[in-house]
C-alpha cells in the first residue's frame, strides 16, 4: 500500500508498474488561473512565514530535552518518531519531533545545527512546495530535514542536484547523519552501470543528478514496458509487481530538488532524448554537402536569421536555390532536404565555438549556457551535432534517431510529491504553480543582508566596457578585496583573463575548459587581491570563503559584464557576495553589443548606438530601460518556448497512446 505520508487515491496513480502520479490535464484557462494564484501566493507569503516561524520555535523548544540524551537514547527516540510517522503520517508534532532530532544529530555528527531559517525551508519542502532561500543560506543542510523525515516515514527519497560533483559531495558529507538514523544512502553517478544504479535507487535516500534520473526513468519505460503501457489500473501502479522488480528505479515517490529554477525553467526548453543509431546514412558526405550548399546561401536573401530562436529559416528564394541543386548525398525528399540545409545554416551562423560549445580531444562538447559547464554526454538532435563536428573539421559522430523523450517539467509532475529550493524563484512562481502545481515561499535570511549595489554602467562599445571592468578589478583589489568577474561565454572569460594578465593582476579562470578544478578555484576566490573570472555561476554549490583581511576590507566584489536572459541568473551571480551576513558589493558593466540586447532589443540598441560615440558611457536611465525591455522580451520568449514544448509533448503522448508507446 502507499505510505501514509503520501496517501493518494488510486485514481491519482499513473499507469505504470511502479508508483508514479498520473498527469493532470489542463486547458489554457486553468494554467492562467494557476499562474495568477502562484504569483499572488508568493507576494502574500507573510502568513505562511508567520506559521513557519511558529513551527521553527516549536522545533527549537525540543532542544532542551534532546541535549542530555546519549546517542543510544537518541536512536531510541528516533525509532519512536519513525513509528509515529509511518502510523499517522506527517502530523505537525511528528514532523517537529523529526526535525528536532535531525538538528541535534547534525550538530553531533557534522558540528552544524540548523538555523530557524533552515528549519522553515525544510518544512516548506516537506509540504511539497518551493523554498526561495538566498545564496549561502545552507540549502544542502536544509535538504537533510525533509529527506530524513520522509525516509523515516518509509517513503523512498530522491535528492536531485544539478551535477555529479554536488551529488557525490552532499551524499558523503551528510551520510553520517543518515547512518545515525539507520538509513541507507545511495549515490547515482554517471559512470555507474545499471546494476549499480539499481542498488543506489533502492536505498532509503538516493542522491542523483537531474539528467541521470530522467534518463534512467526513460530507459526503464523503454526496457521494462517493452513498448507497452500495460493495464491502465491502480493495481498496476502498486510496488512489488514483477515488472517493477526489473526496473532500475522503484518509483517516483518524493523528490527534493536543488536549484529548482535551473531544472524546471532554464533547462525545460529542451526535452531529454534517448536515441539509437540511424541506418543507411553516410554522415560525412551528407554533412559536407549540406555545409557546402549552406555556405553559398546568403542571409537575408536565402535565409532569415532569428537570433532569439538561434535558428535560420529558409526564404522562398532559399527553397528554390536548395531545390535547384542536384547532389546525391543530400536527401531526395524536399522537406527533409530543406530541414537539413536549415540545420547547416544554424551550424554556420547560430552556434559559435567557445560560446555554445568547445572542442576538447577532437570532440565537440556542448556548454550549458546557464552554468557554464560542459555537458559531455549531451548532443544536439536533428543532425546539428554532426554538422557542427564537420564544420570544425572533425569526424562526425554516429547519426541518431529518437526513441524516447521527456521534459523535466513532465518528469517531475509524475512524482507523488516534489519539494525544492533555490535562491531565485520569485520571478517564476506563477509558472511553477501552473506547470508543476507547487507554490513558492520566500524564506527570510538568517542574518541581515549587507550586500551593496554600486549601480549599472552601460557603454556604447565592448572595448570601453572591458576597460571599465579591468579598472574596477584594479580598484577593488588595491583595497584588499577579492573580485569575482562573471561572463556569459568561454571566449569572454578568456578575453577578460588576458586583460588581467597584461595588467599584472593575480587571477584564475573558471569556465567550461577548467571546470574540473572548480572546487579549488572557488575555494581560493576569497583571498585578498584575488580576481576570479567565471563563466556563469548557477548551481556551483561551493561557497566562497572570505579571508579575514578581505572581510575587513569590504568583502567580495562581484562584477557582471553582461546581463543574462533572466534577472534570476543575474541575481545568482550577485548572491555570491554578501553571503550569511558578510559584507559585499556588486556592479554591472555592460555594453550595447552584448548578446541580450542584440537578440532581444535590437531596435532600441541600434537607436542608442547611433546617438553615442563608441567611447561613450550612456546615461543611467538608458541602461535601466534597455535591460528591462530586453530581459522581459527574453523571458517571455523562453516561457513561450517552454509552453510550446510542453504542449507538443502532450500532443505527441496523445498520438503515441494509440500505438501503446511509453513516451
Amino acid at each position: 500500500m502507499l505510505r501514509r505520508a503520501l496517501a493518494l487515491q488510486p485514481a491519482g496513480l499513473g499507469a505504470a508498474p511502479w508508483v508514479e502520479a498520473q498527469e493532470s490535464r489542463q486547458n489554457g484557462f486553468d494554467r492562467w488561473l494557476l499562474d495568477l494564484a502562484g504569483r499572488f501566493a508568493v507576494a502574500a507569503s507573510v502568513l505562511p512565514r508567520w506559521q513557519l516561524r511558529r513551527f521553527a520555535k516549536a522545533v527549537l523548544a525540543r532542544e532542551a530535552a534532546l541535549l542530555p540524551l546519549d546517542d543510544a537514547a537518541l536512536r531510541q527516540r528516533a525509532q519512536a518518531v519513525a513509528q509515529a510517522l509511518r502510523a499517522e503520517g506527517l502530523l505537525a508534532r511528528h514532523v517537529a519531533d523529526s526535525f528536532a532530532l535531525v538538528r541535534e544529530v547534525a550538530g553531533r555528527q557534522l558540528g552544524k545545527r540548523h538555523f530557524p531559517a533552515q528549519l522553515m525551508g525544510g518544512r516548506v519542502m516537506l509540504a511539497g512546495a518551493m523554498a526561495e532561500m538566498q545564496t549561502g543560506e545552507g540549502k544542502t543542510l536544509t535538504a537533510l530535514l525533509p529527506a530524513v523525515t520522509m525516509a523515516l516515514a518509509g517513503v523512498p527519497v530522491h535528492v536531485v542536484t544539478v551535477n555529479d560533483y554536488l551529488a557525490a559531495r552532499d551524499a558523503a558529507t551528510l551520510e553520517p547523519v543518515y547512518e545515525f538514523f539507520g538509513l541507507r544512502v545511495g549515490r547515482v553517478l554517471p559512470e555507474q552501470q545499471p546494476p549499480e544504479r539499481a542498488v543506489a535507487y533502492r536505498c532509503d535516500v538516493a542522491y542523483c543528478v537531474n539528467k541521470d534520473l530522467t534518463f534512467d526513468y526513460l530507459r526503464d519505460r523503454i526496457e521494462v514496458l517493452a513498448g507497452r503501457l500495460g493495464a491502465r489500473s491502480a493495481v498496476a501502479a502498486l510496488p512489488g509487481r514483477s515488472k517493477a522488480a526489473q526496473a532500475t528505479m522503484r518509483g517516483l515517490w518524493f523528490a527534493v530538488i536543488d536549484e529548482a529554477d535551473s531544472i524546471f525553467i532554464d533547462e525545460a526548453r529542451t526535452p531529454l532524448i534517448i536515441t539509437r543509431g540511424a541506418v543507411g546514412i553516410d554522415p560525412v558526405r551528407r554533412c559536407d554537402a549540406a555545409l557546402a550548399l549552406a555556405s553559398r546561401l546568403e542571409l537575408g536573401l536565402h535565409g532569415l536569421l532569428r537570433p532569439r530562436e538561434r535558428h535560420v529559416l529558409l526564404t522562398e528564394a532559399g527553397r528554390s536555390a536548395v531545390a535547384a541543386v542536384y547532389e546525391s548525398a543530400l536527401p531526395a525528399a524536399r522537406v527533409e532536404r530543406e530541414r537539413l540545409i536549415e540545420q547547416a545554416l544554424n551550424a554556420l551562423h547560430c552556434y559559435q565555438r567557445d560560446r555554445h560549445y568547445i572542442v576538447v580531444d577532437s570532440k565537440v562538447q556542448i556548454v550549458d549556457e546557464y552554468t557554464g559547464r560542459v555537458m559531455p554526454d549531451r548532443s544536439w538532435e536533428g543532425g546539428l551535432q554532426q554538422l557542427i563536428e564537420r564544420k570544425e573539421g572533425l569526424a562526425p559522430s554516429e547519426a541518431r534517431e529518437t526513441t524516447a523523450r521527456i521534459t523535466y517539467q513532465r518528469m517531475f509532475r509524475r512524482y507523488l510529491r516534489v519539494g525544492g529550493m533555490s535562491g531565485t524563484l520569485t520571478e517564476v512562481a506563477g509558472e511553477l504553480k501552473s506547470v508543476l502545481g507547487v507554490a513558492v515561499v520566500r524564506i527570510p535570511t538568517h542574518r541581515p543582508v549587507q550586500r551593496r549595489s554600486l549601480g549599472t554602467h552601460l557603454f556604447a562599445a565592448s572595448g570601453a566596457r572591458d576597460a571599465a571592468v579591468l579598472a574596477a578589478a584594479q580598484r577593488e583589489t588595491a583595497r584588499g578585496r577579492a573580485v569575482l568577474i562573471g561572463t556569459r561565454s568561454v571566449a569572454a572569460s578568456e578575453r577578460i583573463a588576458a586583460l588581467c594578465a597584461q595588467a599584472g593582476l593575480r587571477h584564475t579562470v573558471l569556465n567550461a575548459k577548467q571546470d574540473a578544478d572548480e572546487a579549488s578555484v572557488i575555494a581560493a576566490a576569497g583571498r585578498a587581491g584575488q580576481v576570479t573570472v567565471a563563466t556563469n555561476m548557477a548551481g556551483r554549490g561551493t561557497d566562497i570563503e572570505l579571508d579575514a583581511e578581505v572581510r575587513a576590507a569590504g568583502g567580495l566584489h562581484v562584477i557582471l559584464t553582461e546581463f543574462h536572459d533572466s534577472t534570476r541568473i543575474d541575481r545568482q551571480l550577485f548572491g555570491r557576495a554578501g553571503r550569511q551576513g558578510d559584507p559585499g558589493s556588486y556592479e554591472c558593466l555592460v555594453s550595447l553589443a552584448d548578446e541580450l540586447f542584440v537578440s532581444h532589443a535590437p531596435r532600441l540598441a541600434t537607436w542608442l548606438s547611433q546617438r553615442f560615440s563608441e567611447a561613450a558611457e550612456l546615461p543611467g536611465w538608458t541602461a535601466a530601460l534597455l535591460r528591462r525591455v530586453a530581459q522581459q522580451a527574453a523571458e517571455a520568449h523562453h516561457a513561450e518556448i517552454r509552453r510550446h514544448t510542453l504542449a507538443q509533448e502532450r500532443e505527441t503522448d496523445r498520438l503515441l497512446a494509440f500505438a501503446g508507446q511509453p513516451e
